[in-house]
């Protein structure tokens, strides 16, 4: 049965200068998600520690843990926004990424892959806690559906 949930979403540094902000936007738009939060920061390196706790013994954490850039962190709202988000996205590694996900039309590598996305609910329930205050997040219920063209 589906839910709605939200799902974080971030566009790494190599997909914001690559100029892909707006086309991550629009997959995610014309799939029928509802942008509830975003912002352009530039994380330190303690808050992409907090980020990729989960990944802390593995070899390349390091370079998680350096940032190179600005990032765009969004939260995105519908129907399994988590799984569908995933699809979206495409597999981590770019090589397995189908033609058709994000990752699979415009990465470049492992460590060039444009995007990240939240891969449980229960992940992106902390991330979005981790990117994003309860004040930076737009509640689309307290907005009746027609109200841009009232």
């Amino acid at each position: 049965m589906s839910t709605t949930e939200q799902t974080f979403i971030a566009i790494k540094p190599d997909g914001v200068q690559r100029g892909l902000v707006g086309t991550v936007i629009s997959r995610f738009e014309n799939r029928g998600f509802k942008l509830v939060a975003i912002k352009l920061v530039t994380p330190s390196k303690e808050h992409l520690e907090k980020h990729y706790a989960d990944l802390s013994s593995k070899p390349f954490f390091p370079k998680l843990i350096t940032c190179n850039g600005p990032i765009v962190a969004t939260v995105w709202e519908g129907l399994d926004a988590v799984k569908t988000g995933r699809s979206i996205v495409g597999a981590t590694n770019p090589l397995a990424s189908t033609p058709g996900t994000i990752r699979g039309d415009y990465a470049l590598s492992m460590g060039r892959n444009v995007i990240h996305g939240s891969d449980s609910v229960e992940n992106a329930k902390a991330e979005i806690e981790n990117w994003f205050t309860a004040e930076e997040i737009i509640s689309w219920k307290s907005h009746s559906e027609d109200w841009v063209y009232e």
